[in-house]
């Protein structure tokens, strides 16, 4: 055991401050990391990895971009935090607003947990009903009341919810099978006057990838609107990632609210919520729903969101489409591999988003990415890490690929699959 980890273990649970980190499910000790740039993690051994993981979604340019890091930079000069209003945060919403028409306005916050947890309060407020639908196996951070059949790190520690919340505060949260059309008009059959919104990750990223099947969100809109409820779209993965526009853009769909993270925060932590205007302007200090942070829409943060999302749009033809050429090559090649080597295996991607499953059978839910082959995964894990390939420690998170990875980046990453799977 490093003495890092060891004394990690020490002074924090499990060593860590988030549990997926804690490589529990895949095996070995966690990596500790010293630095970043383009593709790449350096650790405290001095090792390098290809990196899949990009903070989680957010390195879409690659880490270290040197215009996102000058613009840290620059406002770090200025101060650190001003609990005030900034120029900045003004200019990112502008952006934000004009690349996705669903939003007119919107609210920072400072993570993803608060802007679903308020997304929640507000849907709630505006249809005047109790009920949240969600959809087993997304996860949608660690609000007490939609960390029911959560997804991601709670999936991958085998715990479907926690201790220490109480039944009245999940009594109201109905959780129902993702791509299952059938199972949702039960639901509204049965619940429809109470059910203020369906709240989901229109592109599942924390139970694997998993993408929407044809219709079911079609499907969604349609009961949303025949049941005066509202859809909420979780694209704290997908806002930026899979296309300029988020998932949104992709299927054609315009939810009522957007719950954004990640990319519109540079890699800094961020959240925000963006809707209609009458919904928004439900929020206090216009309306009476309560929200509030002290660190929210901070100068630091909307700096590199800002850095971020104008590289994104000023390149967003060669972007999107290097992602998309990268991600479906490295996927392409990781099934035709594991099909020549007669190991099951399911791979998914949209924009540069994959996954994969060790599964002889198609993977649209929650329940089946439970029967993948969680022990394959792991060994395939190791055996990529030892050959300086990073991907998520868990067979329940998406991969991400950044505009820094490249040929090089590539045919590493292929060898490296070449001899993991033969290992298999």
């Amino acid at each position: 055991m490093t003495t890092l980890f060891a004394t990690a273990q020490t002074l924090m649970p499990g060593g860590v401050n988030s549990p997926v980190r804690a490589f529990q499910s895949v095996g070995g000790e966690p990596l500790y990391i010293t630095g970043a740039q383009g593709a790449y993690l350096n650790d405290a051994s001095n090792r390098q990895f290809i990196d899949y993981v990009g903070g989680f979604g957010p390195m879409i340019l690659g880490h270290s971009h040197p215009e996102v890091v000058q613009a840290i930079q620059e406002q770090a000069a200025q101060g650190l935090t001003y609990g005030t209003c900034n120029p900045l945060e003004v200019e990112l919403a502008t952006l934000i607003t004009s690349i996705m028409p669903s939003i007119e306005m919107l609210r920072m916050v400072n993570s993803g947990t608060e802007a679903a947890m308020t997304a929640v309060r507000l849907a709630r407020a505006a249809t005047k009903r109790p009920k949240i639908i969600k959809f087993t196996g997304c996860y949608h951070g660690h609000t007490d009341a939609l960390l029911v059949a959560a997804g991601s790190g709670a999936t991958t520690l085998g715990i479907p919810s926690s201790p220490g919340i109480p039944d009245a505060v999940t009594q109201d949260t109905l959780s129902i099978p993702f791509n299952d059309a059938h199972a949702l008009q039960r639901c509204f059959q049965s619940h429809g006057r109470d059910i203020a919104a369906i709240l989901l990750e229109p592109i599942c990223g924390n139970m694997g990838l998993i993408t929407p099947q044809p219709g079911f969100l079609e499907t969604c809109q349609t009961l949303c609107r025949e049941y005066d409820s509202l859809l909420v779209f979780d694209e704290v993965m997908t806002g930026f990632r899979v296309a300029l526009g988020g998932a949104q853009s992709l299927y054609g769909i315009q939810p009522d609210i957007t719950i954004l993270g990640k990319i519109i925060g540079g890699g800094l932590p961020v959240g925000a919520l963006g809707g209609r205007r009458e919904l928004m302007e439900m929020l206090a200090p216009v309306g009476p729903v309560y929200q509030a942070g002290t660190l929210s829409g901070n100068h630091l943060t909307m700096a590199a969101g800002l850095a971020t999302l104008k590289i994104c749009q000023a390149k967003s033809a060669a972007l999107y489409s290097q992602l998309n050429v990268y991600t479906k090559a490295l996927c392409d090649y990781m099934q035709t591999t594991a099909q020549r080597l007669n190991i099951p295996i399911q791979v998914q991607s949209v924009g540069g988003m994959f996954g994969f499953f060790f599964s002889d059978s198609p993977v649209q839910c929650y329940e089946q990415a439970c029967q993948s082959d969680t022990k394959r995964f792991a060994q395939f894990f190791q055996s990529m890490l030892a050959q300086g390939v990073y991907l998520p420690p868990s067979a329940y998170e998406a991969c991400f690929v950044s505009g820094a990875h490249g040929d090089v980046e590539l045919r590493h990453t292929c060898d490296a699959i070449q001899q993991a799977m033969a290992a298999l």
